[in-house]
């Protein structure tokens, strides 16, 4: 009896080659041959799946954000249920963006590389874009839900915060992926913490 493909599990495991080629070689070194090799398929194989090689990036970065959105959704549904501790609910729900196990480090790496080749390629710009958005607009969220609670200042500027803190993520992100061994988990872990208003 043949094997059942489903094609929405296939593409995820052609995008998850992606990312780990992506994270040995670049954005430049993920070609349709070695995201194939990767993911053991022919590249007639991937081409059955994605139109070209830019709907295949664009579909890993879709997929990244995907996976990060998930992870957050559960931390949120913590945070929104939670009477206290709320300070430690938000940390770990920010934490969830940062490089502090191997599948996050992969995810930072693969999308780092993938924010920078927006810089200069369009078509990755939309998704580079809607994941920025999505940091920012949660982080907002967090930081309203906080001043409603009573336990940040009403005059505190949203917008001003919720710049810093992502940009705060950004950089702790940068430094990991570039500098792993002097900004272990912990660190960064510890740079959140007190980053947090």
């Amino acid at each position: 009896m043949p094997k059942i493909v489903v094609p929405e599990d296939r593409r995820k495991a052609v995008s998850e080659a992606v990312v780990r080629v992506v994270r040995r070689a670049g954005v430049e070194g993920a070609t349709l041959g070695s995201v194939a090799k990767e993911a053991g398929l022919a590249i007639g194989s991937i081409r059955h799946y994605f139109a070209d090689h830019e709907a295949m990036m664009i579909f890993t970065m879709d997929q990244l954000g995907h996976r990060i959105g998930e992870r957050v959704a559960v931390r949120v549904t913590r945070l929104l249920a939670a009477d206290s501790d709320r300070r430690t609910l938000v940390e770990d729900l920010l934490a969830e963006f940062l490089p502090l196990d191997d599948e996050r480090r992969d995810e930072a790496v693969a999308w780092l590389a993938f924010t920078v080749a927006a810089r200069t390629r369009p078509a990755f710009r939309e998704s580079a874009d809607a994941q920025h958005q999505f940091l920012r607009d949660l982080i907002t969220r967090i930081l309203s839900e906080a001043v409603a609670l009573g336990r940040l200042p009403k005059q505190l500027n949203l917008t001003v915060e919720a710049v810093r803190l992502s940009a705060l993520l950004d950089g702790l992100t940068m430094q990991a992926v570039l500098q792993p061994e002097s900004t272990p988990p912990e660190l960064l872990r510890s740079a959140l913490r007190n980053s947090l208003p």
